[in-house]
């Protein structure tokens, strides 16, 4: 029996079924991980329907406290947690290890805030109040490529507002995950929080449930459509986090040597593996030489490997299905551009592909035009600043994009007029749990983070009352 167990309704259960779990650094089986069966799926959404009255009763500082205790549980465990998600998910450990306290850190946020009553209208003929409400059962689907961090996105916000919660972890990264409910199971009331996995699955048995009232879904483009119609039958609220394809933009004032490093990190910085990482970068014809120069010399020094060796900065691609893509995507740049830096996949166990930078190449291609979700870089020449912003809005998505830039007024006014969810200057993918996030066009719907993610697993509820 695998040592890894569902958690369904406060206690541990083995699955209906079993799968494995490899790791991407030795393709070898990691561990056998429960796999939840539909019944399954159904026992805990029913655990976490009954669940549901008596905790959206409780009163909020006692969900708080909750919220505390889960989160030192986290800090106390974070070196178990750490190791697994390396295994599972391929990246460096310190990265992993960042991973778990920076989600014990969301969980913390959310107790800061709180859900006041909003008085609209205080007037002699009346007196009009905006209550936020929980919703009810909430389904969380939440990916391989930040498993921890993306499931603190989701069930502390959840959690606070008085929802009960199932969470599924994507079944290539379960593991730590499941280790997780796990360790916080009895600082809950049974069916507050269950976790569930699945083989790709029971996905659409959780979007469509009649019981389930949202669905917090992280992931693809292509899978969030499905997501959208299932939860369609039954109107239930849904937050969509999806794909992205973000441009950075540099301008000609920018110091090649100095900025390149940080450019290198908004780009490949979990193996590229980041909803949010820099997917096309788009840099002034005067600098642009020098700056693939600066980049191709970063990428040749990164240093890849097994997350767990001492020294690695880039683990492996984290499941075959993606490493495959990557290579396909890979195989395509070299038929329209110039690889300087990569472009290779060692001779080895594990899903291994050195950081790429691929220079004298342009929009139409697959690397510019598709998410390649993985470490290959685009360097993309232009002449004209809004022509390069132009570009980058040409793409269906809008999760995120940067300009980088000496003269902050003149970055400042080109981030207004990017379309999309964030948009950042002089840096790239930077995240902090009060700040909310969200994408435009195809990359999403609702926000995430801040009180905007809190409002969103809340019901609006007005009481208006005569005088």
């Amino acid at each position: 029996m695998s040592p890894y167990k569902l958690l369904i309704g406060g206690r541990m259960a083995d699955g209906d079924l079993t799968m494995d779990v490899v790791n991407p650094a030795t393709e070898e089986v990691l561990a056998k991980a429960p796999r939840a069966s539909k019944a399954q799926l159904d026992e805990a959404v029913a655990a976490a329907k009954a669940a549901f009255p008596a905790w959206s009763a409780t009163p909020i500082a006692t969900r708080k406290a909750a919220l505390t205790a889960i989160a030192d549980v986290m800090e106390k465990n974070a070196g178990e947690l750490a190791r697994i998600l390396t295994q599972e998910q391929g990246k460096p450990l310190a990265d992993a290890t960042g991973e778990v306290y920076g989600a014990a850190a969301f969980f913390r946020y959310f107790t800061a805030l709180d859900l006041p009553v909003k008085v609209l209208d205080d007037s002699k003929d009346r007196r009009v109040e905006m209550h936020r409400k929980p919703l009810g059962v909430i389904g969380a689907i939440v990916p391989w490529n930040f498993p921890m961090i993306l499931m603190a996105f989701k069930v502390p916000p959840a959690l606070l507002a008085g929802n009960t919660i199932v969470v599924k972890p994507a079944p290539t990264t379960p593991l730590s995950t499941l280790r997780f409910g796990e360790l916080v199971k009895d600082l809950l009331p049974p069916g507050v929080l269950n976790v569930i996995t699945d083989a790709n699955d029971l996905g659409g048995a959780l979007t469509a449930h009649p019981d389930v009232r949202k669905i917090s879904f992280t992931g693809s483009t292509a899978t969030g459509r499905k997501v959208m119609a299932g939860a369609a039958e039954t109107l239930k609220r849904i937050t969509l986090e999806l794909g992205g394809n973000d441009a950075g933009i540099v301008l000609p004032d920018v110091n090649p040597k100095e900025t390149a490093p940080k450019l290198f990190q908004g780009a490949f910085q979990n193996n590229g593996q980041v909803c949010i990482a820099m997917k096309r970068l788009y840099v002034h014809e005067s600098i642009y030489d020098a700056m693939c120069d600066e980049l191709a010399a970063l990428a040749e020094q990164a240093v890849v490997g097994d997350g767990l060796e001492q020294g690695t900065q880039l683990g492996p691609l984290q499941n075959r299905m993606q490493f495959e893509k990557v290579k396909e995507i890979l195989a395509d740049a070299k038929k329209h551009g110039t690889i300087i830096a990569g472009g290779e996949v060692p001779d080895r166990p594990g899903y291994f592909i050195k950081p790429t930078i691929v220079r004298d190449i342009t929009d139409g291609t697959r690397l510019v035009d598709e998410e390649q979700f993985g470490p290959v870089l685009p360097v993309i020449k232009y002449s004209d600043p809004e022509d390069a912003v132009a570009r980058a809005n040409a793409s269906p998505y809008g999760l995120g994009g940067s300009i980088w830039s000496t003269d902050l007024d003149k970055a400042y006014a080109l981030a207004n007029q990017m379309n999309s969810g964030t948009v950042w200057v002089n840096k790239h993918a930077d995240l902090a749990p009060n700040i909310p996030f969200g994408g435009a066009g195809q990359s999403g719907l609702g926000s995430e983070l801040g009180e905007e993610g809190l409002a969103e697993f809340t019901q609006v509820q007005v009481i208006n009352v005569a005088r």
